[in-house]
């Protein structure tokens, strides 16, 4: 398994983001995550887009940041919010989420973000236990979903272990 760096337009990546949708919409019943993206929103040094791959090339995984300021929408100066973390059925209980999350986190802190944000919702348990389990903590809702009673916001410091 490797991670590779990749544009959110990336073939791989809208492969996976179309899976994810399914999801979304699977355990929300409803037409998955409207949260407005653009792919530029990733590009370094403002954010990065990660995708794990098998050892034939099969993308397994993706996970990305994007900066954020205090906004209107709740956010902070200083954010890097987490958006479309995503295992495949096939490859979960790898570790890969833990992997991506951990490069995304050292990535965010290199470029000068002081804490971690993500949405999550009530329908994603497994999403809930691997945040709680990586020090991230419930905070004031923020982003797209803020006003939705399923919504999670969660939230983590990032500082430098030296």
């Amino acid at each position: 398994m490797f991670i590779q760096s990749r544009p959110f337009d990336h073939p791989d990546a809208v492969k996976l983001n179309d899976q994810v949708q399914l999801e979304y919409a699977a355990r929300y019943g409803d037409e998955g995550d409207l949260t407005p993206l653009d792919p530029t929103m990733f590009d370094p040094p403002r954010g990065l887009y990660l995708l794990a791959y098998d050892e034939q090339g099969a993308p397994l995984a993706t996970g990305g940041w994007r900066s954020q300021d205090a906004n209107p929408e709740g956010y902070s100066d200083g954010d890097a919010e987490i958006k479309r973390m995503f295992v495949v059925p096939e490859g979960r209980g790898r570790g890969l989420a833990r992997r991506i999350l951990a490069a995304l986190e050292a990535d965010a802190l290199a470029a000068g973000r002081t804490r971690m944000v993500l949405e999550t919702g009530d329908q994603q348990p497994e999403a809930i236990a691997l945040y709680t389990s990586s020090g991230y903590e419930v905070c004031a809702k923020f982003g797209y979903y803020r006003e939705y009673d399923s919504s999670i916001c969660m939230a983590k410091p990032l500082v430098r272990q030296d």
